[in-house]
């Protein structure tokens, strides 16, 4: 049986994440314990995980440190790393928005020249690029993205949005719908060649556990 290692995204979605391959008949009790252990073993099923920042989940499936990554779409379409995606896990819904001041919507409805905050630099690109076909000016930004147009950085941002709560308290709303965002399966490339039996069945059992839900 090939041994597979499996890159979890820290947080919420790691729980998320754990319950579902619970379910699939993929456990992991060392995870449930408390250390300060990097990697977690099942050596009963020869599996391996380890817990990663989401921006890196991609990055560890490409090089092959990580046969399996779980991490949300919106990492996946900024990172742009070379990886297989398999399975849609239904978890850790929200979206990917532009959002703003209600007086920006008409920059955006005229093509105005405008500048625009985010986390997701590269999101925000092909948004406006190659969809819109808008000339903007991108400004990477890494903590709280709604203080830019507060504070006169920028006229608009691009951003997670699940409630909207955060945007409506400081006087934002959201303008445009970019994408809708889940966690999603991803394999490395040369993983899926090699191991194919064994990920293929993986696939399969975390499919029919997420239908079983």
């Amino acid at each position: 049986m090939d041994e597979l290692t499996i890159a979890l995204t820290k947080g919420r979605l790691a729980d998320q994440t754990m319950e579902l391959l619970e379910k699939a008949g993929y456990p992991c009790e060392e995870l449930k314990e408390e250390n300060r252990k990097l990697i977690f073993h099942n050596r009963d099923l020869k599996l391996n995980f380890f817990l990663s920042k989401g921006p890196d989940v991609p990055t560890y499936v490409e090089y092959g440190a990580a046969d399996i990554g779980i991490v949300g779409s919106d990492i996946i379409m900024e990172e742009n790393r070379r990886a297989y995606e398999v399975l849609d896990l239904g978890f850790g819904k929200c979206r990917m928005c532009v959002a703003g001041p209600e007086s920006a919507r008409d920059l955006l409805q005229h093509h105005e020249m405008i500048r625009v905050a985010s986390k997701y630099p590269g999101i925000a690109r092909e948004y406006f690029y190659n969809r819109k076909h808008q000339t903007v000016d991108i400004i990477k930004l890494n903590g709280s993205v709604e203080l830019g147009p507060i504070v006169g950085l920028s006229d608009v941002i691009v951003d997670i949005v699940e409630t909207g709560s955060t945007l409506k308290a400081n006087g934002l709303t959201v303008l445009e719908t970019i994408c809708d965002l889940s966690a999603r399966m991803i394999v490395n490339q040369v993983s899926m060649q090699m191991k194919t039996q064994r990920i293929q069945e993986m696939i399969t059992n975390v499919r029919r556990a997420l239908e079983d839900r």
